[in-house]
């Protein structure tokens, strides 16, 4: 797995051309005028990670195949979206299966470019995002409740999913997310996420700025950070304006030097990528051999049968053992038989959290 990731945002603030951008390609188009995006776009982006070059070189390894990210990009929402306005809250739907949601925000001046709400107010734009969110999640909510009620009366589930909503409804009825309810147990966990509110997903802010700011930011993304900050949110800044430009290099030099000139060390992809794996809880472990060297996302702490179970059900079912090497150590002792050398490699069992950066292969029973 990788991590899906939706982005919403009013119209005209650069959802789209990110979206071109991290994709390296003009899938989606971006235009200067509202709604330009109607079906929501959606494409797979390759997650940057040098150390499976690294681990590929030292394999010799014939083919690298990285994890992936896949992004959502969602119609602009106005207000009153989820009561029909604009494109109303049929596109919110896109979003209800997604892992995170970027609030995309617009942080740069600029008069050839307009904005649906006439001032340029980051601030004020992510309070629209997040009430449209909110009226959509009360509705689907007040909508269930009946039927779910009459349900529990012979249903335990059911019944569980009663008394989580009804939890939940004082929260979103004062406008609030329902990420903000404190879950009690790994079970309502479960059913929190069986609801698929959209505001019980974790949010990622991503401040678009000019091009002079992307390296560190203006006054209108440092707001944002403030307030990303006290919600402890994480936020990235990036110019879409710049991803764009990068995306049109051919060669990695060339796009060190671009970013080089402009003072920035990686692309706005890479930052965001790593602030999802962050808000997301997200590690990655690596099958290294002469055919592939390849990654794989999974929840930091899964077990060696459940990684297993990543890459095929029938690996979890007759799972084994997972002989183990750290990534340093492989590294260092320049592959597997250095690494058996040195006493770096071992052989793990069921109870085995796996750690970020295993270089790992499964032994399983047919």
């Amino acid at each position: 797995m990788g991590f899906k990731c939706g982005i919403v945002g009013l119209p005209n603030v650069g959802k789209s051309t990110l979206f071109n951008a991290l994709l390296s390609t003009i899938q989606a188009e971006a235009a200067n005028y509202p709604f330009c995006t109607i079906e929501p776009n959606v494409g797979r982006v390759n997650v940057p990670d040098s150390r499976l070059d690294k681990l590929a070189t030292i394999a010799g390894s014939a083919q690298v195949i990285p994890t992936q990210l896949e992004f959502v990009d969602i119609a602009g929402l106005v207000r009153g979206a989820s009561k029909g306005e604009g494109l109303g809250n049929q596109f919110l739907a896109h979003i209800r299966e997604v892992d995170a949601i970027i609030y995309m925000l617009r942080c740069f001046e600029d008069g050839n470019i307009t904005h649906v709400e006439g001032v340029i107010d980051p601030m004020r734009d992510s309070e629209i995002v997040e009430t449209e969110l909110v009226l959509a999640d009360l509705e689907s909510l007040e909508k269930r409740l009946p039927a779910l009620q009459k349900k529990a009366k012979t249903d335990k589930e059911a019944a569980e999913q009663v008394a989580l909503i009804e939890r939940i409804l004082p929260i979103v009825s004062e406008g609030h997310p329902a990420r903000n309810l404190e879950l009690k147990d790994e079970e309502e966990k479960r059913q929190m996420k069986l609801l698929q509110l959209l505001t019980s997903k974790p949010v990622l802010y991503v401040c678009n700025v000019d091009e002079e700011s992307a390296a560190n930011g203006n006054a209108l993304s440092n707001k944002v950070m403030e307030m990303a900050a006290k919600k402890k949110a994480p936020c990235v800044v990036v110019s879409a304006r710049i991803e764009a430009e990068i995306s049109m290099l051919s060669s990695e030099e060339d796009k060190k030097e671009f970013l080089s000139s402009l003072n920035l060390t990686e692309t706005g992809l890479s930052r965001i990528i790593r602030a999802g794996y962050e808000l997301l809880d997200l590690s990655t472990y690596f099958t290294v051999g002469p055919k592939e060297a390849r990654a794989w996302t999974i929840t930091s702490g899964t077990s060696a049968p459940a990684a297993a179970g990543v890459i095929h059900s029938d690996f979890e079912k007759g799972f084994i053992r997972a002989e183990t090497i750290a990534y340093s150590d492989y590294i260092t002792h320049n592959g597997e038989a250095g690494a058996k050398e040195a006493g770096k490699f071992r052989l793990e069992g069921k109870e085995y959290r796996v750690k970020d950066g295993d270089v790992l292969h499964f032994r399983f029973n047919n």
